[in-house]
């Protein structure tokens, strides 16, 4: 079978088929197409077949692969190359690498020491040409991640393959998943608008672990953390004329070629219907069409006879999806314009967690929300003072246009409503306030919610996605006051972060609301200018914490 081959219907088991498991060789995507029930027709088959290829093409090769081993299966023939993790002598790993690895730790060469990478060339009676040995301190999560990430620095010089990271001693689901993200990170490379692209190395990448049934439901998951992440930073990473409204509904319309995900997109006209005049009028200065893209996640249906618990109310992502933002009338100065293509990360956000909700298949139900557009200058763009009713009925007067992130997402958060959601949570690129408040390392956090605040924060630091809440005190809402609108869309320079999070707050009513700001997170400038994927991992592993919780 070729590179990329779907297999026929008839070179499948018997009818009764519960996971499809569709992969395409030498790339990374493997898609678990997971059926509502045990059955599936020749009709159902031709249907997931034709959706498969249909959209295959947005949903992008990342080219790097994961599998899961045993340390004492670890004889891969392609490895060229292999990292080990270790924070003490491995005891039961009867290998070769075991003993080099005792010598190393014991003769103080491989010392507890922060990014303390050992370099063995051509070790004995292994047959790969180089061993990086990686000492990850006390173990933490964060530990395992700093190892991680510098034996992975060292792979780009020999361009390995396939490459082997084995962990001496057994890992928990935090160190897994904390170890993955960073060679995935360190060997990431965006190169769609390259005419010659270097390719990514290693291709390819054998996870070794002394017990893996163990950590198998933990590396699923680590592996769909890495692909929504790394689905994400493409599209925030990709120029504003490579990642339009229309082409970013493309990609949210790709998804549907995983089971229980479902996309519609509303176009200008349906928007002006609803009555989304805050989206509109920051769209309407572009050529670009604005798309409100609704994306669902439906959690696997219940027979009420076998399990009575009732279906939990959707959970609800908003992501600002400002393609390209100039600031509008307000125009912003031309140094480093260019990163305003990231002011759609909150939205690539979203788009990487349905990602991985396709290939987990989690019981849970997410509805993600993404209203796109641009905001440019023009004869017909929104000019500053200018009032506009909002699809929840109040009254805005923009006095910035260059504060048009709230205004697309309180009419989105306005129609969050209509799902009865168990909560809310945007994630918006917001306010320049929130880099000078936390920098490149924490999320602004807000929330209307006591638990969900709780639940995010420790969602964030497991991880290892950090967040940082905020305040909500009522006094910060007194310099949206408008003596021509019910509220401005912008207040004075003090406090910024926090009064845009109350201009929010004022359209998400009747549910449980949080506000991530990631302007200081979502992307990184300088020589390693890209997209961080953030906050993916921390929106993952509060969606699956929500899973376990709900199933106690």
């Amino acid at each position: 079978m070729s590179a990329g081959a779907i297999p026929p219907r008839e070179a499948m088991p018997s009818v009764r088929i519960s996971v499809i498991v569709i992969t395409t060789v030498n790339r990374t995507i493997s898609t678990a197409l997971k059926l509502r029930d045990n059955s599936c027709r020749m009709d159902e088959w031709n249907n997931i077949v034709e959706r498969f290829r249909a959209k295959r093409e947005m949903i992008m090769d990342f080219g790097l692969g994961f599998t899961l081993v045993a340390l004492d299966e670890l004889e891969v023939a392609e490895v060229q190359e292999g990292i080990v993790l270790c924070s003490r002598p491995p005891v039961q790993w009867l290998h070769p690498l075991a003993r080099i690895t005792t010598l190393a730790l014991e003769s103080g060469d491989l010392a507890p020491i922060d990014r303390n990478v050992l370099d063995v060339y051509r070790p004995a009676d292994v047959p790969w040409r180089r061993v990086l040995l990686a000492h990850t301190e006390d173990g933490t999560p964060a530990q395992v991640r700093k190892a991680a990430s510098a034996a992975a620095a060292l792979l780009a010089a020999t361009k390995p393959t396939a490459v082997a990271l084995a962990f001496a001693q057994q890992p928990d689901a935090r160190q897994l998943q904390a170890a993955l993200l960073a060679v995935a990170e360190t060997t990431y490379r965006f190169e769609l608008t390259k005419t010659e692209p270097k390719g990514r190395f290693p291709q390819t990448l054998h996870v070794a672990v002394p017990d893996p049934a163990a950590v198998q439901a933990a590396f699923d998951a680590a592996v769909a953390t890495v692909h929504g992440v790394e689905f994400a930073k493409d599209w925030a990473n990709r120029p504003a004329n490579h990642a339009t409204p229309r082409m970013l509904a493309r990609a949210a319309a790709s998804l549907k070629c995983y089971a229980r995900i479902t996309c519609k997109v509303l176009d200008a006209g349906d928007a002006h219907k609803l009555g989304m005049g805050a989206f509109l009028a920051v769209a309407q200065g572009s050529e670009e069409p604005p798309q409100f893209i609704v994306l669902r996640y439906n959690a696997p249906a219940r027979k009420k006879k076998a399990d009575p618990t009732p279906q939990h109310p959707p959970i609800v992502l908003v992501g600002k999806g400002i393609t390209f933002d100039s600031g509008g009338i307000c125009i912003k100065p031309a140094a480093d314009m260019d990163e305003m293509k990231f002011d759609m990360s909150g939205a690539a956000s979203v788009l990487g967690v349905f990602r991985a909700l396709g290939e987990l298949q989690p019981d849970i139900s997410v509805v993600g929300l993404i209203p796109a557009c641009e905001n440019l200058p023009s004869g017909r763009a929104v000019k500053p003072g200018d009032v506009v009713t909002s699809l929840s009925g109040q009254t805005i007067e923009i006095l910035n246009t260059d504060a048009e992130g709230r205004l697309i997402l309180c009419d989105a958060l306005a129609y969050a409503q209509r799902f009865a959601p168990h909560a809310v949570i945007d994630i918006a690129t917001l306010t320049g306030a929130c880099v000078i408040a936390l920098g490149k390392v924490r999320s602004g956090l807000f929330a209307s919610d006591a638990a969900l605040s709780a639940a995010l924060s420790a969602a964030g630091d497991a991880a290892l996605d950090p967040c940082w809440p905020l305040p909500l005190d009522e006094e910060y809402a007194e310099g949206l006051k408008s003596n021509f609108a019910d509220v401005a869309n912008v207040a004075g320079r003090p406090a910024g972060v926090i009064t845009a999070a109350k201009f929010l707050q004022r359209f998400a009513q009747g549910y449980p609301w949080a506000h991530l700001d990631i302007a200081g997170t979502a992307w990184k400038s300088g020589d390693a200018k890209g997209a961080t994927g953030r906050p993916v991992p921390l929106l993952l592993e509060y969606l699956l914490a929500t899973v376990q919780a709900v199933g106690e």
